[in-house]
């Protein structure tokens, strides 16, 4: 009881030494506090609460505990190593995943080229007669190096690309050929207009872009003439007027264009079932679908 009324009365009136039964340690810490309480005192201001009461007199309070400077940059450090362990395994991770989309890409790219390629070469057309006034009507034609193209005529189902752009033409010249890519890389584009006529500016323009990134385009045909019985696959035709048995095409790609690993490669051997109409399969007046005239009269 005698504590907590001493406690109370310091807020009040500062007790004199001489009352107080127990006196207090004649310490120079406690001296100086409590003159320095006193003063305060008398001028109006409330003794300093940091200093308790007790039983063995007045005692400070325990110093705060707090991390020191080379504790909170050691904790820095430690951070600053996990958050660069956590940026490396997050970069690689996406780094990792745009490999996986690319190569999945040119994959599916790959296929898709090869597969129009295949359809318009199952459904050639050509036609001996038409070619003798018009060769550039039927011909089949291609080359091969920097600048690959394959052109030929044929008639495409409705399911190719951009037939409905065409409407009811479904015999068409088609050309697929390696032309510069926009990112200085190289691509396979499809071009094509109905037979009778030239190529509008959207196609000339804005073709159909099969694959980027092409490092190679190679078109060979298989020539039962050739006289090396070992390979009868040619890279050059010059029958143009005439269709080949079969044509091996081989398409590859790569991830980018400042590469020159070969990513993907496709290789697809069609046959083509047709072959070139000669003149004397054709019926009386058509040229290949097209209207002649009749012949004239023999000399009298």
């Amino acid at each position: 009881m005698k504590l907590v009324s001493s406690q109370l009365s310091v807020s009040s009136q500062w007790p004199s030494p001489q009352k107080r039964e127990h006196p207090l340690p004649t310490t120079d810490c406690t001296l100086l506090t409590a003159h320095t309480s006193r003063n305060q005192s008398d001028f109006g201001f409330r003794p300093s609460f940091g200093l308790r009461v007790s039983a063995f007199g007045f005692r400070t309070p325990h110093p705060c505990s707090a991390f020191t400077l080379v504790e909170i940059l050691v904790a820095l450090g430690i951070f600053s190593l996990v958050l660069a362990s956590i940026y490396s395994t997050w970069t690689a991770i996406l780094r990792a995943s745009k490999v996986g989309r690319d190569a999945a890409a040119a994959v599916q790219r790959a296929r898709i080229a090869g597969r129009t390629i295949e359809e318009s070469l199952v459904s050639a057309q050509s036609f001996a007669i038409t070619q003798q006034s018009h060769p550039e009507y039927y011909s089949f034609s291609f080359e091969n190096g920097s600048e690959a193209y394959l052109e030929f005529t044929s008639r495409l189902a409705t399911s190719f690309p951009r037939s409905g752009k065409f409407g009811g033409f479904d015999v068409r010249r088609v050309m697929f050929s390696i032309e510069p890519s926009p990112d200085h890389g190289r691509q396979l584009v499809l071009r094509q207009r109905p037979l009778l006529m030239d190529l509008d500016k959207d196609e000339r323009e804005h073709p159909i872009v099969l694959a980027k990134n092409v490092k190679g385009f190679k078109i060979e045909c298989w020539d039962s003439r050739n006289n090396n019985k070992l390979d009868p696959w040619v890279d050059e035709w010059t029958r143009t007027n005439e269709l080949p048995e079969m044509v091996k095409i081989t398409l590859q790609l790569a991830d980018n264009t400042h590469t020159s690993v070969v990513r993907e490669e496709v290789t697809r051997i069609v046959s083509i079932p047709g072959m070139t109409i000669q003149p004397g399969w054709q019926p009386y007046g058509q040229r290949g679908g097209m209207p002649v005239p009749p012949p004239p009269p023999p000399p009298k």
